[in-house]
């Protein structure tokens, strides 16, 4: 039995998969093989030929281990005498033993929280948590609910299912299912005076009232995401509720809960969070110091977790996204029937499988399969991934497991329209020259690529006329090639963009906000928020900017001064540090200084202005750089629809399938010189 658990981290260990549960395999496996050891050594009925045999059975358990802990050395912590046993852990070690044939006691309830014994868990536990335990001490698991999981019949249990049900999402058809069966006419939602929700919300709110408990609330950015997530966690009595988000919307979180459930209270965890309320309702923590808390928070006995801007969390490999995971595994612990939501109005930017860890955290998936309430509803449907209408019918069943998405266009038909403009700029000088130089040598070097390419090959079909199939792969070799030793890559060419038309973006912003009001300009390096800060202070144009490295009292009083100063007319934005979470919408223009690499982004940057509560019509301002790849670039994406919403919204036109900016840009300039080479041939 161990040693096929240990190969199933090994395995696991082997594809990258370093999740919690595979932590918890690793070390309940080195556990039960060294008692094991103990135990053979004093077995006073083994004969010695016995023994030896058993001991050498158990070295090559312990070869694996070391194997294994050398590909992830974070492992090696867990085999120390003194290294803490997770929860999870000791229940997976208890639930082995049983499987062998043990009389295994059921653990002891807990009671009053040893602070000691957090403390050696991880690094920082607040005082005021502690006193929180010591007068509270029965936080034992609440096992009485009255909430069933289904139990699965079995029938699937030996199909690969995960990537079936992405699949699902990937293949869709127009028409296709993207939200769950919300209440038609929701109930009478409380809350403060001056407050009022739209009917979207409400429903969502209902739906946690009608005892709905795990949602991925995708609604379009703008839509009130926010306050759905605090009124739904409200309704179901989710308290204490932890809300992990990005650190630049953290306090924004904090004022959000005043607002809108003014009875309930909010603390906010900054660094070792020594000042932490640790009575509070409302604990809420960016991704960067969970580590610092993971002890604490899992044993402070929470009803629910709100994960904001979850795409943060795609990437399961990363810090990030396990602490996160193993947050709601321990919250699931605890209560049977947790109020889990992931919010995000971009779920999908680069890849289907970016669900893979959304659907891990709202406890729809593990590492390898559909947990037991998705299988059960998978088994209902009596098919199987080899029939042909599984495919549309596991959509269903995933999007009624809680997937929540709505369209502006649909459901706030009130708020103005938005379009995108394109302010084309030619480049003069030699800084232009420069960049269409940069352009032809690496549309130079993408044909000598082809070229070789080319001829290299031997004994194989001659294609007419350009390879197109060859044209791609030589761009994907480009793309994937990050060095710049042979010219400089499509990347640092854009960069180079952005900081030649970083003037001419700023005039226009300049002549916008003289013309039409406060405006909001976007850019992704700070050279180009440097050089825009310093053409509006000499046209004598009063700004304020929002930037990664700001305190966040400067960030909230840059808003501040913004929303209610007149005589601020213009934001200076980075695209990373203000894309999400903020309320820009005391204007209505906005300029994008530099594209982004997906439409996300600058879908995300749109929607800090185009939101709830918003008068007038919107516009965003694309300064694109003519006779320039940026031209491409805006072209892409202005040409093909995002991710989500192929997969979430199902809006598919022929022949639209994944999309890597990039890589078309990178093809689309390889084609054209090829094109170009050959019309120069002809004539």
């Amino acid at each position: 039995m161990l040693a096929r658990v240990v190969r199933e981290v090994e395995a696991a260990v082997a594809r990258r998969s370093a999740m919690p549960d595979v932590h918890a395999k690793f070390q309940v496996v080195a556990l039960l093989a060294r008692e094991e050891r103990t135990r053979v050594k004093a077995d006073e009925t083994l004969s010695d030929a016995k023994r030896s045999e058993e001991l050498k059975r158990l070295d090559g358990i312990a070869t694996i281990l070391a194997q294994t802990a050398a590909r992830d050395p974070r492992l090696f912590d867990l085999l120390g005498e003194d290294a803490e046993i997770s929860d999870s852990a000791e229940e997976l070690k208890r639930e082995l033993q049983r499987r062998a044939g043990y009389d295994v006691p059921e653990p002891e309830v807990l009671g009053v929280i040893d602070p000691d014994q957090v403390l050696a868990e991880r690094r920082a536990i607040p005082q005021s948590v502690i006193a929180r335990q010591l007068a509270n001490p029965f936080l034992a698991p609440d096992f009485d609910s009255g909430y069933a999981v289904r139990k699965p019949t079995g029938r699937l249990a030996t199909w690969e299912l995960l990537g079936p049900l992405f699949r699902s999402f990937e293949d869709t058809t127009p028409g296709a299912p993207v939200c769950m069966e919300l209440p038609e006419e929701p109930g009478m939602v409380m809350v403060p005076p001056g407050r009022e929700l739209m009917k979207h919300q409400a429903q969502l709110v209902e739906a946690a009232a009608e005892g709905h408990r795990t949602f991925l609330l995708a609604d379009e950015p703008g839509l009130g995401k926010t306050a759905q997530a605090l009124l739904a966690a409200q309704t179901a009595e989710a308290y204490p509720l932890l809300v992990a988000v990005p650190n630049v919307v953290k306090t924004n979180w904090a004022r959000e809960v005043e607002l809108w459930t003014p009875s309930r209270r909010a603390t906010v965890l900054h660094g070792d969070a020594m000042d932490v309320d640790g009575f509070a309702d409302v604990f809420v923590v960016n991704y960067e110091i969970l580590d610092r808390h993971i002890g604490w928070l899992g044993q402070h006995g929470f009803r629910g977790m709100i994960v904001d801007e979850a795409h943060y969390i795609k990437n399961k490999t990363s810090q990030r996204s396990q602490n996160v995971l193993e947050l709601a595994e321990r919250i699931r612990k605890r209560v049977p029937h947790p109020l889990l939501m992931a919010l995000t109005g971009t779920p999908l930017i680069n890849d289907i499988e970016d669900f893979r860890a959304i659907w891990q955290f709202l406890g729809w998936i593990d590492d390898k399969k559909p947990t037991a309430e998705l299988m059960a509803e998978l088994d209902d449907t009596g098919l199987t991934p080899a029939d042909r209408s599984f495919y549309p019918t596991a959509r269903q069943v995933v999007v009624d497991m809680g997937i929540v998405r709505r369209r502006k266009v649909d459901v706030a038909s009130d708020i103005p329209a938005r379009r995108i403009a394109d302010v084309p700029v030619e480049l003069e000088g030699e800084a232009g020259r420069s960049i269409r130089k940069a352009e032809e040598d690496l549309a130079r070097r993408l044909v000598e690529r082809y070229d070789r390419a080319l001829e290299t090959r031997r004994n194989q079909t001659i294609i007419e006329g350009i390879d197109h199939d060859l044209v791609r792969q030589v761009a994907t070799w480009e793309r994937e090639d990050i060095s710049t030793e042979s010219g400089e890559n499509v990347f640092g060419m854009l960069r180079r963009i952005g900081q030649a038309k970083s003037g001419l973006a700023a005039d226009y912003a300049a002549q916008l906000a003289r013309n039409a009001g406060k405006v909001v300009f976007f850019a992704k390096h700070i050279d180009v928020m440097d050089t825009a800060e310093e053409t509006f202070a000499a046209r004598g144009i009063k700004s304020v900017s929002i930037r990664g490295d700001q305190t966040k009292s400067a960030r909230e009083k840059a808003i501040d001064s913004f929303t209610n100063d007149p005589e601020v007319q213009i934001i200076v934005c980075s695209l990373t540090a203000a894309g999400v979470g903020i309320n820009l919408q005391v204007a209505s223009n906005l300029v994008l200084a530099e594209l982004s690499w997906t439409d996300a982004e600058q879908t995300q940057a749109i929607d800090r202005v185009h939101r709830i509560g918003q008068t007038e019509p919107v516009t965003a301002w694309r300064v694109i750089a003519t006779q320039t790849i940026d031209t491409r670039v805006a072209e892409l994406i202005g040409s093909k629809a995002g991710l989500a919403a192929r997969a979430l919204d199902a809006e598919v036109e022929e022949g639209d399938g994944g999309f890597d900016l990039q890589l078309e840009a990178l093809v689309g300039l390889l084609s054209g010189a090829l094109e170009k080479r050959e019309t120069t041939t002809l004539f």
